[in-house]
């Protein structure tokens, strides 16, 4: 693992570093990924999918995700976490723009595997880099942030990339020529790219030099096991909705500016979510963190399903985007809390590995079932269940004291 270098030094405010690092997770997950959701629906009517190859392509995108998480650290050990996130940064942008010259679902499960892979370095190192800025903002600044505010900042960047997303994946998608869903890929990359570069810019003496690899103390993951386990679960479930929903609501007989709006305010959800959590974030050492909001997400997976009222489901995108991301942020919490500043770079991998492997089981799960005679609703209804039983396993989840090394 890489060793961390002294406190990061920004050139900028700490708040409005943490911002530009928070692009990092615009890229990979609400441009890359989550973007998926609407554009499952155009693209599945034209190239003929069923539900489970929908699904499929996602957990390509997700197993290239799980390479990238077990390559980026000695890609950050070789090159230092700046160069990888900018690197995962433009790659996950070209691949994105490349989306958008091909048709054929083998090239398909290519470009989405790549992009996984990019998406990873990206988030990774953005990650790690939050969580250095957090712990060690310089004096000259104002009052310093709370590491958890900055970290919840960070996740909550994911929104900005949703309600992008949001804003020009139905208009381009509309368009009156063949695969007009291609033109979306485009756009979604060509923004990454303008993201990248505005990172570049404003991340510039976070990191000085590269670092230099020294050997440190090996530490039993035996005690983080159960926050692991419910990461694991996490990832299995929040995916499936991630996937889906848009689908389903579509298929209930929800319009397409009602379905706009509703990914508009998941989006916006995300990005406010760092104030609401950022004190739970920053208190809590334990799983318990992790076991309130993955139970809160588990009930906004179930809302839709069990009503397709409009305020049920606007209270469910509503709830899960306002928890979704500070699911991921309470994981960098635990190591954060828990285990020496040489590991946390070793700790924000093995969370992200995991979760990395939920993302490969959930999409093809939820859509194998929603190809049977559950259908959607049996889908996500599933999703909902992994989602509270992964609740109940990060209750166990307790304090490290002190750090375990041996």
């Amino acid at each position: 693992m890489p060793t961390p270098p002294a406190a990061p030094r920004p050139e900028l405010p700490t708040l409005l570093v943490a911002a530009a690092l928070a692009l990092a997770a615009a890229i990979s997950l609400g441009l890359s990924r989550f973007s998926y959701a609407l554009l499952l629906p155009p693209m599945r009517a034209d190239l003929g999918w069923s539900y489970f190859t929908a699904g499929a392509i996602n957990t390509v995108n997700a197993a290239g995700y799980l390479v990238g998480a077990l390559l980026t650290p000695l890609a950050m050990r070789r090159f230092g976490a700046r160069a990888a996130l900018l690197a995962g940064g433009g790659a996950s942008g070209l691949l994105l723009v490349a989306h958008g010259g091909v048709t054929s679902d083998a090239a398909l499960y290519a470009l989405r595997a790549l992009t996984g892979v990019a998406n990873a370095a990206a988030f990774i190192c953005g990650g790690l880099l939050a969580a250095r800025l957090g712990s060690g903002a310089p004096a000259g600044h104002g009052t310093a942030p709370s590491a958890g505010l900055v970290l919840g900042v960070y996740y909550g960047g994911t929104g900005a990339g949703i309600v992008t997303a949001a804003l020009l994946v139905p208009p381009l998608c509309a368009l009156a020529v063949t695969h007009a869903w291609q033109w979306a890929w485009v756009a979604l990359g060509a923004v990454a790219l303008l993201a990248t570069a505005a990172m570049a810019f404003a991340t510039r003496g976070l990191e000085g030099g590269r670092p230099v690899a020294t050997r440190t103390p090996r530490f039993d993951w035996q005690p983080l096991k159960p926050g692991l386990l419910a990461y694991l679960l996490f990832g299995i479930g929040y995916i499936g909705y991630m996937t889906f929903v848009v689908t389903m609501l579509k298929e209930q007989g929800l319009g397409a500016a009602a379905i706009t709006a509703f990914y508009l305010l998941l989006g916006v959800a995300v990005m406010v979510s760092s104030r609401l959590w950022a004190g739970l974030l920053q208190r809590e050492r334990g799983g318990r963190a992790l076991a309130l909001l993955s139970a809160l997400l588990g009930v906004a997976t179930l809302l839709p399903v069990l009503s397709t009222h409009p305020l049920a489901v606007f209270a469910s995108g509503a709830l899960f985007g306002g928890v979704m991301l500070s699911v991921v942020a309470s994981t960098t919490a635990l190591v954060r809390h828990n285990l020496p500043p040489e590991h946390w770079s070793a700790g924000i991998a093995a969370f992200t590995t995991v979760f990395a492997a939920g993302q490969v089981l959930g999409p093809a799960l939820t859509g194998w079932l929603a190809d049977g005679t559950l259908g959607l609703r049996g889908g996500l209804a599933c999703s909902a269940a992994l989602l509270l039983i992964g609740a109940v396993v990060a209750c166990a989840q307790r304090p490290l004291h002190p750090p375990p090394l041996r």
